[in-house]
């Protein structure tokens, strides 16, 4: 098969590999759609790959080609997305029910062979059956999606509440569309580009505030009366937008990170004192599974996607290539501000 295979730092070919063979409870998956995440680019270009060669790719959909003995949750001919976490069952962790924290898995796309390619071979509980009426670009877009939705049960979420939604990117807007989902009193979505508000606008965002403006805070208070807000979502993994939150949250606030910053990040003693003295929850998210594996979050994804309430716009991706174009989309990401949404690899 056809694969774009990353064979050291920014050194990623289009080449020939063998094909991956099916096995006993796994499923080949002929790959329509993969998305590029954000934790593929600096594998890419800032050396962050666990070996080499490897072929990326953990946010993708396709068609069940073949499927291995024992196999009988899916047939050939489904479309479906794949849940790249493989988690070892066994540890205390998983035994849990909380696979999102085992320390012994192996994950698609970054500790084996993903789904840069024409194929990738997955267990069979990994392949996510879905609407076949959807997209399949959208279908790229369940990992995001129900990353997001964790987010939303990390921080034991509750309906009625003021939400503010900090990052406009992938993550966020499906974090801001889950809240409306699950009965928000109002969402406002913060960021600092006024494409990205205006798409989480047309997404379902009651109101939207631009952190470039110097009075934002007063504004964004304005919009709760006063009151702050009592669910607060960073979703986009930055030292400034996650101090953010602090002036945000309510008393008695749930406030979750499902960013991930990449730069130190320090607590000042105001950061602490707003957190001490408003006594709000602080934690964060990692991942997108509970028990039963891979979790209600891949189901209600697939649910959601398939009546239309979670949405999907074309403004959600920034550029699609073609799977042999994958190595031209990765350079973008050298250029500060270049890549404006989610990149989409795709096969003809």
């Amino acid at each position: 098969m056809k694969a774009l295979v990353l064979h050291g730092n920014e050194d990623l070919r289009y080449e020939e590999i063998a094909t991956p063979e099916v096995t006993p409870g796994y499923v080949k998956v002929r790959i329509k759609a993969t998305g590029i995440c954000g934790s593929d680019v600096p594998r890419v270009l800032h050396n962050g790959a666990h070996y080499y060669p490897i072929v990326l790719g953990h946010e993708f959909s396709g068609v069940v080609e073949e499927i291995g003995e024992g196999v009988t949750r899916v047939k050939v001919g489904d479309t479906v997305s794949g849940a790249p976490l493989i988690p070892c069952m066994k540890c205390a962790d998983c035994q849990r029910g909380n696979y999102s924290l085992c320390k012994h898995y192996d994950f698609v796309g970054s500790h084996s062979f993903g789904s840069f390619g024409d194929y990738v071979v997955i267990p069979e509980a990994n392949a996510i059956p879905y609407d076949p009426s959807i997209p399949f670009e959208q279908a790229a877009m369940f990992e995001p999606a129900t990353v997001a939705l964790h987010g939303l049960y990390c921080n034991e979420y509750r309906g009625g509440e003021y939400v503010a939604v900090i990052g406009g990117g992938t993550i966020g807007l499906f974090t801001m569309q889950w809240a409306k989902i699950f009965g928000a009193r109002r969402v406002v979505v913060f960021d600092i580009s006024d494409d990205r508000l205006a798409l989480a606008k047309k997404l379902g965002a009651d109101e939207v505030v631009n952190t470039t403006d110097p009075d934002y805070l007063t504004k964004a208070r304005e919009l709760t009366g006063g009151a702050g807000y009592g669910m607060v979502f960073e979703t986009a993994g930055n030292p400034v937008t996650i101090k953010m939150g602090f002036e945000l949250a309510a008393n008695k606030a749930s406030y979750c990170c499902i960013g991930t910053p990449h730069t130190d990040m320090t607590f000042t003693p105001k950061m602490w004192e707003l957190m001490n003295r408003k006594e709000f929850r602080l934690t964060g998210s990692w991942m997108s599974y509970s028990s039963p594996f891979p979790g209600k979050e891949w189901e209600l994804t697939a649910h959601y996607f398939a009546t239309g309430q979670l949405r999907f716009v074309p403004e959600l991706i920034y550029k699609t290539f073609s799977m042999s174009e994958g190595k031209e989309a990765f350079m973008m990401y050298k250029t500060p501000g270049a890549v404006k949404g989610k990149l989409m690899l795709v096969n003809d």
